[in-house]
């Protein structure tokens, strides 16, 4: 029997091409996300960077470390400390002590991750002049890197400097220099000191320091920024190529097992003449099986060699878009091979089992018969399958939004959710491919002419066709809309809460991370016809269930201008009962009843009883906590919330505040600027997992598109031919081919949208739950665009393919398969 199915390889090419094409992209997909995978689970140690040449760096306390009962839990604390003074005084008895600082900077021309550090400091990573001299003045800079020269005057958020020398970029950051003087005025903390002794006695002097450290060898590179930002870096790309996995995975296996069902669907005529020449139903169904196996063992060799080659662009597109460190390539990890292999041939040979066992099943007479007309297209186990599914879908959905509906809200949750839905439609799609057909060609089978009427009824009859075609549309489309609408539809929500939280009629920001000077603060406070809320950025730390460290982003308000300014939306309690032994706290807290007492450490590590004097909604996830300045000292004021009061002109008010803020810089915006600039964004890992997500959805459910389409106009060659035998010329023929293509996809497009509507549907409702109001709309953009861009391909491969086989005679392909 195998050898019979290969001799008839050649009539049926293009199923052979087709299963084989989409087969071998699947394991690619899944050999390319394996080794990205299996890259980025391991950080290899940073070198010291700043302080690459310090001698011994002794760094105050910036982290918070709490024992639990399992082990000990550590958190970064959002204020960290200064060394202490009585250390300081010790340590500059030993030897020379240089205090470092660094603070952002914004210069017009220069790159937007400016920073500033004291000159004293250059030495240590070390920098050395190659044009100029050092700053020996306020206004005098050292620049790194090429974008000023010396002699340029450049305006800056601390006032205009000019550029007296540079140093060469040493690749870490783009550094500005001043004098010690002028960074300390401009950065007036801080937090780590380079001390030139030995480590040893260094050591002994800071012994019983809270939290102090001292740094030498390696270990220096934690006194650099973000000492752990590739280790976090790889964490996130880790989750993205998880999830790009998972949803290629999915894809793969959704595509392949539809491509390959089809291809053994087509052969029902062949099936049927074997069967009446006495083969037997095990025979038929072995034939199928050792076929995909050979399909199978053939695509997946080539995902393999295809997966090898494309692992390293994938590891060279994460570089060049600042998603991976710069070190970042692929390994020498062998296990994501026999698994895309393993996988290929499982999904090559599932995809035909259940339908060579239905055409082994189905007798001589019968198999013949359908040959021509779908009518049975969708068996029982298919069905229950499909209701399964979707009960399973409805049933979790409701549990979530009963249970936990912020849970709706996690990325892990609006990114795996719509693959069960797809999952559920896709299976059940046969039941509404004819309904749908019929409505969507209800207008133009009304215009004169046939075409509309044969566009209809052929895609209405050909039910396994159509249904095999609009899978790889719905598979796009709904992920599409789902994840696309479910990132949108949050950053509306969270914008919702901006706006409605903001009462002020301006804000004002700070320029730099080290806030306003008290100077700036009497300046906005003295500003005529106004009310004035002064805030700082701080966080809070909580341990819940005796085990999990959690940090909450804090606002350091006075409670009565917060009353004043905010509209915080409480559930219990009052904005002015808030006091320094008390904190405002959302419903997320383990702990949230008014009057309870929570023990909580603040931003600098300090542990407090304080009393919930209000509790907050859930809402997004993104309400904080409210505490009093009292118990964030350390956080600098970095935003002012201006109220007008009675009669006063918001243009003078408008004048008067930036000319307050005109010497230490910062930004006025009003209400509706505050709410654009504050405007949730989704974060870039976030937003290039996702295209990378839709990207691979997109280009595999297109080439399996085009493939799909191929393989079902080859299989009507002899259609196309009665149609030309009947006087359609090969415009007309090609026309209909089209419409009916389109057709499909339109199908495919709105099962898709209806799958993103179910989708999105679960998180509007948990937002309504968690009290968020937000506008309920689809993005209809990327459900248009997504659609037509299957459009264009099942179009074009469809009349493509049909002009193909018009190129003979209109006799002879009647005749071929007679």
């Amino acid at each position: 029997m195998l050898s019979t199915g290969l001799r008839t390889l050649r009539a049926r090419w293009a199923a052979f091409v087709g299963s084989f094409l989409a087969l071998s992209l699947g394991v690619a997909l899944i050999a390319v996300m394996g080794l990205a995978l299996a890259s980025s689970r391991d950080a290899p140690d940073r070198r010291p960077e700043r302080f690459a040449a310090a001698p011994v760096v002794v760094k105050g306390r910036d982290t918070l470390e709490v024992p639990t009962a399992r082990g000990e839990r550590t958190r970064k604390l959002a204020q960290p400390r200064a060394v202490p003074d009585a250390a300081v005084a010790r340590l500059r008895d030993l030897g020379t002590v240089v205090e470092d600082r660094s603070f952002a900077v914004r210069a017009e021309g220069g790159p937007a991750d400016l920073v500033g550090h004291p000159w004293s400091t250059a030495a240590f990573a070390p920098y050395r002049l190659d044009a100029g001299r050092a700053p020996e003045a306020g206004d005098e800079v050292v620049v790194s890197g090429d974008w000023a020269r010396p002699g340029t005057r450049v305006r800056t958020d601390g006032g205009v400097v000019r550029v007296v020398g540079t140093v060469a970029g040493l690749g870490f950051e783009n550094a500005v220099f001043y004098t010690d003087t002028r960074a300390a005025e401009l950065s007036p903390r801080s937090l780590q000191l380079v001390v030139d002794a030995d480590a040893a006695a260094v050591r002994e002097v800071v012994r019983g320091s809270d939290g102090v450290r001292v740094l030498t060898g390696k270990a220096r590179r934690y006194a650099d920024a973000d000492p752990d930002r590739d280790g976090e870096a790889l964490t996130a790309m880790y989750a993205m190529f998880g999830t790009a996995g998972g949803v290629t995975g999915f894809v793969s296996v959704f595509v392949v097992a539809s491509t390959f069902a089809f291809a053994v669907a087509q052969r029902r005529r062949e099936f049927g003449l074997l069967r009446t020449a006495g083969a037997t139903p095990g025979q038929i169904r072995r034939m199928v099986v050792y076929e995909a196996l050979a399909v199978g063992v053939l695509a997946s060799t080539a995902g393999c060699v295809l997966g090898a080659y494309g692992a390293p662009r994938l590891a060279e597109w994460t570089v060049a878009e600042s998603l991976a460190p710069r070190w970042f390539t692929i390994g020498a990890s062998t296990w994501p091979y026999p698994l895309a292999f393993g996988t290929g041939l499982v999904v090559a040979l599932c995809g035909v089992l259940a339908a060579s066992w239905r055409a082994g099943r189905t007798g001589p007479a019968e198999a013949l018969r359908e040959a021509s007309v779908d009518t049975r297209p969708m068996p029982w186990g298919r069905r229950l399958f499909g209701a399964a599914l979707l009960i399973t879908a409805v049933a979790t959905l409701t549990l979530d939004l009963v249970t936990d509906p912020g849970d709706l809200l996690h990325r892990k949750t609006y990114v795996s959710r719509p693959m069960l839905l797809i999952s559920a439609v896709a299976l059940l799609a046969p039941v509404l491919v004819r309904p749908l057909t019929r409505l969507i060609a209800w207008l133009p089978a009304l215009l004169p002419g046939a075409g509309g009427m044969l566009a209809r009824e052929n895609a209405a009859t050909g039910l396994r066709r159509t249904a095999a075609v609009a899978a790889p549309v719905l598979v796009t489309v709904a992920l599409a809309g789902s994840l696309l609408g479910a990132t949108a539809t949050l950053n509306a929500a969270k914008a919702t809460e901006i706006r409605d939280r903001t009462a002020a009629d301006f804000v004002v920001t700070a320029a730099r991370d080290t806030g306003f000077d008290k100077a700036t603060l009497e300046r906005l406070r003295a500003v005529p016809g106004t009310e004035v809320s002064a805030s700082s950025t701080s966080a809070v730390y909580v341990l819940e269930d005796g085990a999990a460290l959690i940090r909450s982003d804090a606002r350091a308000v006075e409670p009565g201008p917060l009353a004043a300014m905010a509209h915080l939306p409480l559930a219990a309690g009052k904005v002015s009962d808030l006091a320094d032994d008390s904190i405002i706290v959302n419903e997320e807290w383990e702990k949230h009843a008014v009057g309870e007492r929570v023990d909580v450490w603040l931003g600098d590590g300090t542990r407090k009883s304080l009393k919930i004097a209000a509790v907050m909604t859930r809402g997004t996830g993104d309400n904080g906590v409210y505490i009093t300045p009292h118990n964030a000292p350390a956080a600098p004021v970095d935003r002012i919330d201006v109220r007008l009061k009675d009669g006063a002109d918001a243009g003078i008010v408008t004048t008067a505040l930036r000319q307050a803020v005109r010497v230490s810089g910062g930004e006025v915006l009003t209400q509706d600027d505050w709410v654009r600039a504050a405007y949730p964004a989704t974060n870039r890992t976030t937003r290039m997992g996702l295209i990378l997500v839709l990207g691979i959805a997109l280009l595999y459910t297109g080439i399996s598109l085009a493939n799909t389409m191929v393989m079902a106009t080859s299989d009507r060659v002899r259609e196309l031919a009665v149609l030309r035998l009947a006087g359609a010329t090969r415009w007309q023929v090609q026309r209909l081919v089209g419409a009916e293509a389109l057709m499909v996809v339109l199908v495919g497009g709105l099962l898709g949208a209806l799958v993103t509507g179910l989708d999105l549907a679960g998180m509007w409702g948990a937002l309504a739950l968690l009290s968020v109001r937000t506008s309920h709309e689809l993005p209809w953009a990327t459900l248009a665009a997504a659609t037509g861009a299957c459009a264009v391909l099942a179009v074009i491969s469809a009349v493509a393919s049909a002009a193909l086989s018009l190129r003979r005679g209109a006799v002879e392909p009647a005749g071929v398969r007679e």
